[in-house]
């Protein structure tokens, strides 16, 4: 009976996740504001169901995680230069994606660092990949929630950053399997779109 509460409320939460993800894009204007509240539902799903570990010592989630972090930035910098390359057109919707939804004001910046960034490994990595685990081995527990994180971009029609973010989940996804640290990746995860967007951006 538990199990069928849980999957019943994991698809429910993600189908609502999934349409307030529709109006954030949709709605640019308002786009950041909509995106952080809908992060915040999915932090409240992760504090209520979900599984939150932390079994490492600080100095061994700052390393690891400023390791990871810097090592999916070099990979994400590594693509974009070799764009031009492969496709302008495909360089061209990475312009025009970070023109419409990056950050370009400070209380952006604030909220992608303070809130987005852990919200959404809190919600993806600690809740909908500890929920799938229920029902299948880890390993394609992993692969799942980083399909269905990749997926929550693919409303915007950013075809890259849905590869980016499907590959960013198996990393990040394993490496909180492996090390069972929700500090760590969310250290990854600040360390890589610290450098992204604000140290070293791409464009």
């Amino acid at each position: 009976m538990k199990k069928h509460t849980n999957i019943l409320v994991l698809i429910l939460s993600l189908v609502f996740i999934y349409v307030l993800l529709y109006f954030s894009f949709d709605q640019k204007a308002v786009f950041w504001y909509l995106y952080t509240f809908t992060m915040l539902v999915g932090m409240a799903f992760a504090f209520a169901f979900g599984k939150i570990e932390d079994k490492i010592k600080t100095w061994e989630y700052l390393l690891f995680g400023i390791g990871f972090g810097t090592i999916l930035y070099g990979l994400i910098a590594l693509g974009y230069r070799l764009l031009p390359f492969l496709s302008e057109e495909l360089l061209k919707t990475v312009h025009q994606f970070i023109k419409t939804f990056g950050p370009s004001t400070l209380w952006h910046y604030i909220l992608l660092i303070l809130i987005i960034a852990t919200a959404e490994e809190l919600f993806w990595r600690g809740y909908v990949q500890q929920q799938l685990k229920q029902y299948m081995k880890m390993p394609y527990a992993v692969i799942l929630a980083a399909i269905l994180f990749a997926m929550s971009l693919a409303v915007s029609g950013f075809w890259l950053g849905v590869l980016a973010a499907f590959i960013t989940g198996i990393i990040f996804g394993f490496l909180y399997e492996w090390k069972k640290s929700m500090p760590i990746i969310i250290v990854a995860h600040l360390v890589m779109i610290t450098l992204l967007f604000l140290l070293l951006p791409l464009y």
